[in-house]
């Protein structure tokens, strides 16, 4: 071979390596062609477009595949309805249930690893329920809207039929307060839910509920159509102590000693007759309020039928915290009433006058204890027990 072969044979080699070097760093393998694309996002969107009867109660899941959840709008009229994303981004869900026959309008989008948008969207309907449901708040609650409470105070919800799924219903409680403390529900039956609190309320604060109940699965074609909204407005803390060994009340406010209060408690001559220990709660107020003795009738032994002024209930077995009617001398020395708990008049007009409902009042010194369910006697009940009376874990 002469030199001038053997020199474009070098160039020709070389040029080959030179291509070959080339072809490794483009990331093709091969030919020179671009990067691969990644492939494009896939929103799905449930309950799908054009849906009549969706079950509220299952919700709104929002769903992408191949990429991440970039918008999720999901409206009933003007009213957006709020969810939660997965930490993946890759699913959001309505946090409450829906509106039963009402309408709703989803849109979403999602991005692929590149960046590039896909989009879906949804018009449904919500199934009209056969039969619904409705809460209320306990009575004696919903009388003092707008004004105190006091710190023992439990949270009663009423429900017009029975409840069958009480997790369902549960789940869509929601107590949020300024100062949180631990709370727990617990039912008490099938038409009733209470919560209380692990400790008593921080004082001087706004408790709200909010119960959205609103597509909730109460029963089997069940279903909640309306949320209910109340806010309960903390007043000062307002300890009572009433000793009927010494018959004497101590009254004390954000933890300062006001009052002591000379008392007469029951007699203790029989059960019926003998004041409850243990951690009650002003429930009502009359002034005044009739007491008929339990029971009897006009003539028999131990009848009574009398106006009681400025009376205050802590419980549901007859039991009040009143002026006294007579028997002035037993105050301060000696338990002479029915059950109830006497003050003299001036302490009872005060009691009276500055009582929230919810306000704790501590009997101790009797044989008889108060009974869980007797009133709002809920805090006889150990916190772990009361526990159990939830549905969730």
């Amino acid at each position: 071979m002469s030199k001038r072969s053997r020199f474009f044979g070098l160039l020709l080699a070389a040029g080959l390596a030179v291509s070959a070097c080339q072809s490794g760093t483009d990331g093709s393998g091969g030919g020179g062609g671009g990067s691969a694309k990644a492939p494009p996002a896939k929103v799905t969107i449930t309950p799908a477009s054009d849906t009549k009867k969706a079950r509220p109660d299952s919700g709104v899941t929002v769903t992408a595949a191949g990429g991440k959840l970039d918008t999720v709008s999901v409206k009933s009229g003007s009213k957006e309805v709020p969810g939660r994303f997965n930490a993946a981004r890759t699913e959001w869900k309505s946090t409450w249930t829906l509106t039963p026959s009402a309408s709703y309008e989803v849109s979403a989008s999602a991005k692929n690893a590149d960046g590039v948008a896909a989009q879906a969207s949804s018009k449904f309907r919500t199934l009209k329920p056969d039969e619904t449901v409705t809460a209320s708040l306990d009575w004696i609650l919903e009388g003092n809207q707008g004004k105190k409470y006091g710190v023992g105070t439990p949270i009663i919800l009423n429900f017009d039929r029975e409840v069958h799924n009480k997790d369902q219903v549960e789940k869509a409680l929601e107590v949020k307060a300024e100062k949180p403390v631990e709370g727990a529900w617990r039912w008490i039956g099938d038409q009733q839910v209470v919560y209380r609190t692990r400790t008593y309320w921080p004082a001087h604060q706004k408790v709200t509920l909010v119960a959205h109940l609103a597509g909730v699965r109460a029963s089997k074609g069940v279903y909640g159509t309306k949320d209910l909204t109340r806010t309960f407005k903390i007043g000062a803390s307002r300890i009572s102590t009433v000793n009927l060994k010494k018959h004497k009340m101590t009254v004390k406010v954000d933890g300062k000693k006001v009052r002591t209060v000379p008392v007469s408690g029951g007699n203790g001559s029989t059960l019926e007759y003998t004041t409850t220990s243990g951690v009650h709660l002003a429930m009502e107020k009359d002034n005044p309020t009739r007491m008929i003795s339990p029971g009897r009738k006009k003539g028999d032994p131990g009848y009574y039928d009398l106006l009681i002024n400025y009376a205050v209930r802590i419980s549901n077995s007859g039991e009040y915290l009143h002026q006294t009617a007579g028997e002035y001398y037993c105050l301060g020395e000696a338990n002479c009433s029915h059950g109830c708990v006497r003050q003299p008049a001036k302490d009872a007009v005060w009691f009276y006058r500055t009582v929230q409902p919810g306000d704790v009042v501590v009997v101790t010194g009797t044989r008889r204890d108060l009974a869980w369910d007797n009133g709002w006697g809920f805090w006889e009940m150990p916190w772990s027990k009361w526990k159990q009376g939830s549905e969730l874990d």
